[in-house]
């Protein structure tokens, strides 16, 4: 027993000397950059490191450093080597685990770019990266060493910075959240639109809570990436361009679906300015979008629903939250959420484990499922539909950002969401 007790007491210490580390303790006022390959096919999945990259600042955030805001579609942890002691944590999500669910990826494998940022270590460290699977499985991992004074890790971003000027400006890097917008498909004579662009997009975030209520803990910044070619590629009416970061519409053959896999070329361009989360604004007024969660969210800017497009694209990749919409008919995404499977996202659920959502915001006798008829009586509920499947998944509002264009604002639940990862960051 005394034995027992004791293993306690050492397990509490450790995890609060982990949550109450200081920043300068392990890590200096830098950014490792680390670029990946994802590769496999349904069958299997592999992580490859592609290179190491050193930039001049840390925009991230400096507590809470062994915690998770979500737990996402992949990890990365980063030990000190010496003591194999957690010194950071962080969660995303890929195109390249969207992919696996199509029918390409039965087939044919292939490789995706992904890059992400971490603090600059002090010392030796261990970085152990996770892909997970729709069941919350592990799918493929990968551990290597970072060793600081490797000579062959490449600084970046001391010249050659990218053009570019602060439309929300709060605080420094180390106190608020830096976002950056990104031109796309803009060229040097573009650049007038793109700022005005960027600012609609800016306008159009800060008038939906809880953005616009918390609007001082971030910093927005618009990035003039230039563009060989005005527009952006539309492959349904084999119209291609040669864009700075090559981003093009029907992403697995859904014509609406806007992404690129050029994502080393993003981050290039944003080297040497601080940031941690990404808007790529697109040069076109066809309709279209995407927001991976800690990735980047990609929207055209010229469509008349520009406005809520991008607000509902950050939703994912800011928020990390989920696609409230679904289809009656179309099973194409149903494998993104095995109904057996809670998601991760904060903003539906398979009532598997439904405490760990909104439960405690539900009115006191709530129907479950609430009925579509009582919509006005309960704002808040449990409402069939949503993650693409019309049964089995359930949302929190009949309405909301994340389920429609005309929605006014995001729902109740999802503004939480939203609030708890302004907090996570910046407390």
């Amino acid at each position: 027993m005394k034995k027992s007790f004791t293993f306690v007491v050492f397990l509490l210490s450790a995890l609060l000397s982990i949550n109450a580390q200081n920043f300068s303790e392990y890590f200096t006022n830098k950014t490792l950059r680390i670029d990946y390959i994802f590769t496999g096919n349904t069958s299997q999945q592999a992580i490859y490191l592609e290179e190491l990259s050193q930039l001049p600042s840390w925009a991230g955030r400096r507590t809470r450093l062994s915690e998770l805001p979500l737990e996402g579609n992949g990890q990365i942890t980063m030990k000190d080597l010496a003591t194999k002691q957690c010194i950071y944590r962080t969660s995303f999500s890929s195109l390249f685990q969207e992919w696996l669910v199509t029918d390409e990826a039965k087939e044919t494998p292939k490789g995706f770019e992904n890059t992400f940022l971490l603090p600059y270590p002090l010392r030796p460290a261990e970085i152990e990266i996770m892909l997970y699977d729709t069941e919350q499985k592990v799918a493929a991992n990968m551990k290597h060493i970072v060793r600081p004074d490797d000579i062959l890790i490449h600084a970046k971003g001391a010249s050659h910075i990218t053009p570019h000027k602060y439309l929300v400006k709060s605080g420094s890097e180390q106190e608020c959240i830096d976002v950056s917008i990104l031109a796309e498909g803009y060229t040097e004579k573009d650049m007038e639109t793109f700022y005005k662009d960027a600012g609609i997009a800016c306008e159009s975030l800060f008038s939906h809570e809880p953005f616009k209520t918390l609007k001082k803990k971030f910093n927005i910044v618009a990035v003039a990436s230039p563009s060989a070619d005005s527009g952006v590629s539309i492959p349904k009416i084999k119209q291609w361009k040669y864009t700075a970061f090559d981003s093009h519409f029907s992403t697995f053959y859904s014509d609406r679906y806007l992404t690129t896999t050029h994502v080393k070329a993003i981050h290039d361009a944003l080297a040497g300015i601080p940031y941690e989360h990404i808007i790529i604004l697109a040069n076109t007024d066809e309709y279209g979008g995407g927001g991976i969660y800690n990735a980047f969210t990609l929207t055209t800017a010229h469509h008349p629903k520009f406005r809520s497009v991008v607000v509902h694209e950050f939703g994912h990749s800011f928020g990390g939250l989920a696609d409230e919409y679904f289809y009656d008919n179309d099973d194409t995404m149903s494998d993104l959420y095995p109904l057996r499977i809670e998601p991760w996202e904060q903003n539906i659920t398979t009532c598997v484990d439904f405490t760990s959502k909104w439960k405690d915001m539900l009115p006191k006798n709530t129907p479950i499922p609430t009925p579509v008829t009582l919509k006005d009586k309960y704002p808040i509920g449990v409402y069939e539909g949503g993650g693409y499947l019309s049964k089995g998944i359930y949302r929190p509002s009949f309405d909301c950002r994340m389920r429609t264009n005309e929605s006014p604002s995001f729902c109740l639940v999802c503004q939480r969401a939203i609030e708890r990862m302004i907090r996570f960051y910046t407390e």
